[in-house]
């Protein structure tokens, strides 16, 4: 008889040692799969906020220096409204461009030897040149932006091409990722465009 008591009294305290480490598992388990469905929705809701509304590109080339340097990393908002002046991507050749925006539907678009820009006749100030340049155009003078299309011009004129050849041509609506707002990489350029 007092076996079995000593066998009772020794089960239990191991019983109870047993029940709390498989509460623990459960528990632990618990947390790690809601931990796991938690990172998944947050990555997925990031992945649809990037590709919808905000995504983000990194710059190839110079034709857009100095505002933008290759190897940039800029986030763009979509939007459907352009100003001159805005800096947009777009779909070109399964690439994407960054240009920006000279002129709307519509616009009256002429060019001098010297790359002053004039549109309906008036010149447009471009604070944001280094240098104005003629480049590489092939389009016929002055130019008429046709509707639903944007005139888009690289900031370094010498070498970009744009708006100005037929071989870009005009922006589409429906080629436009997005409006260039913001710089995330490199850091000490950290900031709006």
């Amino acid at each position: 008889m007092k076996n079995r008591e000593n066998r009772t009294k020794l089960a239990i305290p191991d019983l109870q040692a047993e029940l709390n480490r498989r509460r623990y598992k459960q528990r632990y388990r618990s947390i790690l799969r809601s931990t796991v469905y938690t990172l998944i929705t947050v990555a997925a809701v990031a992945i649809l906020v990037a590709t919808l509304w905000l995504p983000v590109l990194q710059v190839y080339g110079v034709s857009m220096s100095p505002v933008l340097q290759e190897g940039d990393i800029v986030v763009s908002v979509k939007t459907s409204k352009f100003e001159p002046g805005d800096i947009i991507s777009f779909y070109f050749n399964n690439k994407i461009l960054a240009k920006r925006v000279v002129a709307r539907p519509g616009e009256w678009v002429d060019i001098d030897e010297n790359g002053n820009v004039y549109i309906n006749g008036e010149l447009l100030d471009e604070p944001y040149l280094n240098e104005k340049a003629f480049g590489d155009c092939n389009i016929e003078l002055p130019y008429q932006v046709p509707e639903s299309r944007l005139f888009v011009m690289g900031d370094h004129r010498a070498t970009s091409v744009d708006s100005r050849s037929t071989i870009v041509g005009c922006v589409s609506q429906e080629q436009v990722v997005g409006k260039i707002i913001f710089r995330i990489w490199p850091i000490n350029w950290i900031g709006k465009i």
